[in-house]
């Protein structure tokens, strides 16, 4: 009897442990997974792989440097000269070389002694004659390029409009009246430049007027010495 009781005993003491809970497990959600690193540095790139050492000498040259021009002048020293748009008196004047000043030469006109400068004070070029003797080159001018320059000039007229002949200075240009202009008398080409009109009809051919000609241009004398005003035909 007491054998069956203690069995009975037992069996009710292991029945009132299964039914208590079991012990909870306590989470810190705080806490970063185990397998996560607290360093501040910052993880190393993809390619890790070691950049090679330059060695000495390895740095880039720089490229040499364009060997400067020549140092060619033309000076005027005996009288003041003309600069020109071209290699030639049929071209407008742009510039003037006065006395005792230079310019830089920068080329040459191969087909003719003309010589292209740098006007003074200014980043133009134009053309100086060498010759007239007024001019003097300082260094080796064979050292300069040459080359054909290709702007052709455009041709500078005059024409007598009136009933008296015309002269034209300072190149003794005569120009005959209106009445010969069947054979073009009356008529020529100039230079671009500044010309007197004088009267050859009157007494002492009085000046009639000073004209600056330029290129392309044709001017027409229609007023003579006692102030009669034509039309030109």
């Amino acid at each position: 009897m007491n054998r069956l009781v203690s069995i009975f005993a037992l069996g009710f003491l292991l029945l009132t442990q299964a039914c208590q809970p079991a012990s909870s497990i306590q989470i810190n959600e705080d806490s970063p997974p185990a397998d996560e690193s607290l360093t501040d540095e910052p993880s190393p790139p993809a390619d890790s792989t070691p950049q090679p050492t330059p060695t000495p000498g390895s740095t880039p040259q720089p490229s040499s440097t364009p060997e400067p021009l020549p140092s060619v002048r033309i000076v005027a020293f005996d009288g003041n000269l003309y600069i020109r748009r071209g290699p030639g008196t049929e071209y407008n004047r742009i510039g003037l070389l006065k006395k005792g000043e230079s310019a830089q030469v920068v080329g040459r006109d191969i087909l003719s002694k003309w010589v292209q400068v740098i006007i003074p004070e200014s980043e133009r070029t134009g053309w100086v004659s060498l010759l007239t003797p007024f001019t003097k080159i300082e260094g080796d001018l064979s050292q300069i390029d040459s080359f054909t320059f290709t702007d052709w000039p455009q041709p500078a007229y005059i024409k007598n409009c009136t009933e008296h002949d015309m002269i034209i200075e300072p190149v003794s240009l005569y120009l005959y009246n209106l009445y010969a202009n069947s054979v073009y008398r009356n008529e020529a080409q100039v230079d671009p430049g500044t010309y007197d009109i004088y009267d050859l009809f009157l007494p002492d051919g009085p000046l009639i007027q000073t004209v600056d000609i330029r290129e392309g241009e044709t001017f027409y004398i229609t007023v003579d010495g006692n102030g009669t005003e034509h039309l030109c035909p």
